[in-house]
């Protein structure tokens, strides 16, 4: 299936029913009154995530959605049915927004959770519901308004913990097979990587992570060279970059140039992004004998004064791989205790604040 990451659709809620007009009409009751029902309200409509779902293909078919409208009331203070919602399954790491305020409605980030993204129309009300000591015999009912309707974005960025960052044939989606179960095209010739590819890696002991590969960047991408930065955004919600060098590149590329170069359009694409936690990674170390391998590993080094952790593997033989996925999930680890730390210091923070404030206000009470 072809690899869709942006999708336009139009959503329309239900409709409220109408409240219904009605007067009591029985043989021994001639002064029954009125018993005009509510109408229901229209269906809304929410976004669910599905992890069977990694494309937004789907929507290029399916482009309107409606959910159903509310029932009318009736007579004997029948209330109207409410109209069905209607789900929408979408893939995980989905971002919404309306196309015509561009703003941001929500993302689609775990299982389990809808996001409403166009609310039902609220039910009309009946004559039943106007009747009063003055008024015994009301006409009056109101009509059900109008569901929302919108124009929506839909765009998919992948969640991963690792993204892949390098030049075309830096050997990614070889590391990407070496490591976990995907099985990405791999070929001796540039971009046969041409859509995001999502990896699995298991280090044992019912840990893991998520590697993201994209298709290779080339000098000019920022400026739509090659296949452009289309695909960048998918490392926006991952932890650490890892970059892969082609440590003998055909063409004998300066390897620290290629990792320039990478870095360069990064930061063309997004500060935020090229600011990242990035390791380097030089690919292919079983085509050259351990002097160079050590003589490029201290260049890279001195030249770009490299302070984050650096790796050197073939992803062809595997060699390394095992150590650096291990480091890579010990990193997360650390992340995820930082992140643990973090909320539990923001929480103490509130506390404290709202003691004071509790103390403060007891002061003025009892100067008072």
């Amino acid at each position: 299936m072809k690899f869709v990451d942006e999708a336009v659709i139009r959503v329309i809620a239900g409709k409220g029913g109408n409240g219904a007009m009605s007067f009591l009409r029985e043989k021994y009751r001639p002064n029954g009154g009125p018993d005009g029902g509510d109408g229901g309200n229209g269906g809304s409509i929410f976004l669910t995530a599905d992890s069977g779902l990694n494309t937004l293909a789907d929507f290029r078919f399916t482009r309107l959605y409606r959910a159903k409208d509310g029932e009318s009331g009736s007579g004997r203070e029948c209330f109207g049915k409410y109209g069905e919602d209607l789900v929408i399954n979408v893939p995980l790491g989905t971002v919404v927004s309306d196309v015509e305020t561009g703003e941001v409605i929500g993302e689609v980030l775990t299982e389990n959770t809808q996001l409403l993204v166009a609310r039902g129309g609220i039910k009309g009300i009946g004559n039943a519901r106007f009747k009063s000591s003055i008024n015994q015999t009301p006409r009056q009912t109101t009509p059900g308004k109008m569901g929302d309707e919108r124009q929506l974005k839909l765009e998919l960025k992948v969640l991963a913990d690792i993204g892949l960052l390098g030049l075309p044939n830096a050997g990614k989606s070889t590391f990407l097979s070496a490591v976990s179960s995907a099985r990405p095209r791999i070929a001796d010739y540039p971009f046969t990587t041409l859509y995001p590819q999502l990896g699995v890696v298991d280090v044992g002991e019912a840990s893991g992570f998520v590697i993201a590969d994209i298709p290779g960047l080339i000098e000019g991408a920022a400026d739509g060279v090659g296949l452009g930065t289309a695909f960048l955004k998918h490392l926006n919600r991952t932890r650490i970059l890892l970059h892969l060098v082609d440590i003998a590149p055909m063409d004998q590329k300066d390897v620290v140039d290629s990792i320039e170069e990478i870095f360069a359009e990064l930061t063309r694409f997004d500060a935020d992004l090229a600011a990242r936690e990035r390791w380097l990674v030089l690919n292919k170390i079983d085509i050259v004998d351990v002097d160079e391998v050590e003589a490029q590993l201290a260049d890279v080094r001195e030249r770009l004064d490299w302070k984050a952790p650096i790796f050197t593997i073939s992803a062809a033989t595997g060699e390394n791989c095992k150590a650096l996925t291990g480091a890579l999930m010990e990193r997360l680890n650390d992340l995820d205790e930082l992140e643990l730390d973090r909320i539990a210091e923001a929480k103490a923070r509130a506390e404290n604040e709202m003691i004071k404030h509790a103390q403060s206000g007891s002061e003025v009470s009892k100067n008072v």
